[in-house]
C-alpha cells in the first residue's frame, strides 16, 4: 500500500514496485502523484490485477484530465487492454471507512487548495494518521478525540518567515503546527512531514521551540516504523 507517490516511490526496486497493490491519494498536486503514471508502466507487464487507487472523485477528475489523457501519458485505466487495466480508480469520500490490504483505512478530512483528504489506518496498538497536506483543520481533531494514536504524521511545509504564504496555500508552518497539536495528547508521538527543501533546517529549529510538549521528529529517506 502506497500512501500518496511522490518522488519517493522512485527508491523502491521494480520487484517492490510491482507489489504495490493499493494507493491512497490525499489530492491531485504533482509532488504527490507524479508516480502514479510511472510506477504503471513499469510494472504493467507483472501484474495479473489492477492497481487500485483510491481518491476523492475531483482528484480523479484532475488525473484523467490533466495526466492520463494520451497527451501527457496514456491512460492506464484502459491499457493494456479496457478489461484488464494496469489501474483501477476507486472514489472515496471523507468519512468512509474502507478495508484496503486487510488494514481499516479511514478518509480524514483536509484543508488545502484543491479538494483533498488525510487517512487513517488502523493498527495493532492504535491508529497510523496522516493529515495530508492542510492548513489549520479544526475538523480532523474531534474525529480522532477518542482514539489512540501510535503515530501522527503531519505537514509543515513552510517556515515561520513565511507565515502568510503558508496561510494563504494552505499549508502549515510552526507557529500554525503548535496551534493544531494543543489539540492532541501531548504523549502522541509527531512526524513532520512535507517539509520545503530550502527551508528544511529553519524549520527543524523553529519546531524544537514551539512548547506544546510532544516528542517530535522529521521523517527521513528509508526510516522504517512498526505500526
Amino acid at each position: 500500500m502506497l500512501v500518496d507517490a511522490g518522488t519517493g516511490v522512485g527508491d523502491l526496486t521494480l520487484d517492490e514496485l510491482a507489489a504495490v497493490d493499493h494507493i491512497l491519494l490525499s489530492h491531485s498536486h504533482l509532488d504527490h502523484i507524479v508516480s502514479i503514471p510511472l510506477l504503471a508502466d513499469s510494472v504493467m507487464s507483472r501484474r495479473r490485477q489492477p492497481i487500485t487507487v483510491y481518491a476523492l472523485q475531483q482528484t480523479i477528475d484532475a488525473l484523467r484530465a490533466h495526466v492520463l489523457n494520451w497527451v501527457i501519458w496514456p491512460d492506464f485505466t484502459v491499457l493494456p487492454t479496457p478489461e484488464h487495466p494496469v489501474l483501477r480508480f476507486v472514489p472515496v469520500d471523507v468519512g468512509q471507512r474502507l478495508e484496503v490490504g486487510g488494514k481499516q483505512v479511514e478518509v480524514l478530512p483536509a484543508q488545502h487548495t484543491v479538494p483533498a483528504v488525510g487517512y487513517a489506518v488502523e493498527g495493532d496498538n492504535g491508529w497510523w494518521v496522516y493529515t495530508g497536506d492542510t492548513g489549520p483543520n479544526p475538523a480532523l481533531w474531534p474525529l480522532l478525540a477518542d482514539r489512540r494514536i501510535e503515530m501522527l504524521v503531519i505537514e509543515t511545509a513552510f517556515a515561520d518567515g513565511e507565515l502568510e504564504l503558508a496561510r494563504l496555500s494552505k499549508h502549515l508552518a510552526p507557529t500554525l503546527l503548535a496551534e493544531e497539536l494543543r489539540q492532541v495528547p501531548a504523549e502522541v508521538p509527531v512526524y513532520i512531514t512535507h517539509t520545503k527543501p530550502g527551508e528544511h533546517a529553519g524549520i527543524e529549529a523553529q519546531t524544537r521551540c514551539i512548547g506544546t510538549g510532544h516528542r517530535l521528529a522529521h521523517l527521513q529517506a528509508g526510516q522504517r516504523f512498526d505500526v
